[in-house]
Formats: structure tokens, sequence, C-alpha cells
């Protein structure tokens, strides 16, 4: 049996959020790949931005800016959420080991060992240093674009950038050495 749905002329947000999922959801889609390593993972998050969006009537100031910092949001904190878990590999970090010789106590580290500490990393940092330091590192936006998305200046980016760096490299290095 066939079930005859009532077809109405969309208002003007309709139109708005789908103009706008059209114009952005491949970019968002790719944000959240970028974190989470994951598709399908990426998948939901983008639906999640899209469903916000919608919910409201898609009336946002700066959308480009909006969906890209939402998409960042979601993955930074669903990595949070499975900090226990591990991670699959970080594609960006291929083939990269620690360099440190072979008798040191250091260790060589896979790119999916890599890829799974920088991911529980970037969630341990502050929500604002981690999504500045995905834009920066990640995503590889300059300090100007970076200041704009994030409504502040290029001062405060580069210095939350070094602050997020010098924490990065002080866990990184406690890491290699077996450290918690």
């Amino acid at each position: 049996m066939a079930v005859a749905y009532e077809q109405r002329p969309m208002d003007g947000s309709q139109e708005r959020i789908e103009q706008l999922f059209r114009a952005h959801h491949e970019r968002v889609l790719r944000a959240a790949y970028r974190i989470t390593g994951n598709m399908a993972d990426a998948e939901d998050i983008a639906q999640t931005v899209f469903i916000r969006l919608a919910v409201a009537g898609g009336h946002i100031d700066n959308p480009e800016s909006y969906l890209y910092r939402a998409a960042l949001n979601g993955a930074i904190d669903l990595i949070r959420r499975r900090q226990g878990e591990r991670a699959v590999e970080l594609t960006l970090a291929s083939g990269v080991s620690s360099g440190a010789p072979e008798d040191s106590p250091e260790r060589n580290l896979s790119s999916g060992e890599l890829g799974t500490w920088l991911r529980k990393a970037i969630a341990a940092l502050s929500p604002r240093s981690a999504e500045m330091f995905v834009l920066r590192y990640i995503e590889d936006r300059d300090s100007r674009e970076i200041a704009e998305v994030m409504g502040t200046s290029r001062a405060v980016v580069a210095v939350t950038l070094h602050q997020a760096r010098a924490k990065l490299k002080k866990q990184f290095r406690m890491f290699m050495r077996g450290e918690r």
C-alpha cells in the first residue's frame, strides 16, 4: 500500500538549510573524519551538526565558521568519550617513528600508536586549544584564518598554539619514556 505524503512548499529556513548542507556537508564530513579517523563516526558527527543547524532554523551569523567548528568540536568530544578505546590509524602519521635509537629507553611507534596517542592528547587539551591545534596542524590553516574562524586575535592564536605545543611535547616525552 502506497502512502501519500503531503508536499508542502519550503519556507526560507528549509531552503537555507538545504543550501548550507549542499555547500558545506563535504567539508564538515572531512573535518570530522580527520579527527576521528573513522568515516562512520564522521558521518554521525556531520548529521548531528546539520540537525542542530535545522533546530536553530538555519539562522547562524557565520554558517561556514559555525559548521566547521561544530564538526571539530563534535569529533574532539567523541574522542574524549572514547578515551579508553583503541583509535583507528591516523593517516597523517603514516610511517612516522619516534626516531629513538634502538638501545634507547624510548621506543619506536607505529603510525597507529602515534595516531592513538595524538587523538588522546588533543582530547586532553582545553576545547579552545584543541580546536586551534586541529585547525593549524591538521587542517593547515594559518593564524589569520584561525583567528577569523574563532573570533579572536592572531596574538591569542599564537599564544594558545605555543602553550598547546609545549603541553603536547611534554606529554609526548613522558609517553615515550613509558610514563603516564
